[in-house]
C-alpha cells in the first residue's frame, strides 16, 4: 500500500477520535484494506508489483529427472566402519590379514566410503567410491583404499 503525505497527516489529525477517518464497523480492519492477506493477488491487482520485484515467482524452472535414471550411493561414514569392526571379524565378514583388516563394501552392500568420524584400525577397504577425507583417513590409520572399478581415481 502506498503510503503519502496526506495519509500521514489525517492520522496526526484523526487521532481521538474514535474511528480515526476510517468509517464505522471495522473497515481499516482485516485484509480487504490492503488488497487480500500475503500474496493474495498476485495474478490480479497486485501484478505490477509481481512483475517489477519477482519476476521469477511464475512459471516453470528446469526439471526433475526421473526417478529410474537417479543414481544414489549407498554411504557410509568410516566412523561407523569403526563401530561395526569388531562384530564383523565376530561374524567372518571382515577377514584378518596379518596386521590388516579387510573388508570389500560392495558384500556389505555399501557403494561410498566417506570421512566422517576416525579410525583406530589399520585396514584395506575396497569400494567403488571413496571420498578424498576418507582415503586420508584410511591412509593416516595405516591402512589402504581401493577402488573395484579401475574407471575411477
Amino acid at each position: 500500500m502506498v503510503t503519502r503525505k496526506r495519509d500521514k497527516k489525517k492520522i496526526r489529525k484523526q487521532r481521538g477520535s474514535r474511528t480515526c477517518g476510517y468509517g464505522r464497523v471495522g473497515q481499516h480492519r482485516k485484509g480487504g484494506q490492503r488488497g487480500g492477506r500475503g500474496n493474495t493477488g498476485r495474478k490480479k491487482h497486485k501484478w505490477t508489483h509481481t512483475v517489477k520485484y519477482e519476476p521469477d515467482y511464475f512459471g516453470k524452472k528446469g526439471f526433475t529427472r526421473p526417478p529410474m535414471f537417479q543414481d544414489e550411493d549407498k554411504i557410509i561414514n568410516i566412523g561407523d566402519l569403526n563401530d561395526f569392526i569388531p562384530d564383523l571379524l565376530e561374524r567372518n565378514i571382515a577377514q584378518k590379514e596379518g596386521k590388516f583388516i579387510t573388508l570389500n563394501m560392495e558384500e556389505l552392500g555399501y557403494d561410498k566410503v566417506l570421512a566422517k568420524g576416525d579410525i583406530d584400525f589399520p585396514v584395506k577397504i575396497s569400494a567403488k567410491k571413496f571420498s578424498k577425507n576418507a582415503i586420508k583417513k584410511i591412509n593416516n590409520a595405516g591402512g589402504e583404499a581401493y577402488y573395484l572399478n579401475k574407471d575411477n581415481k
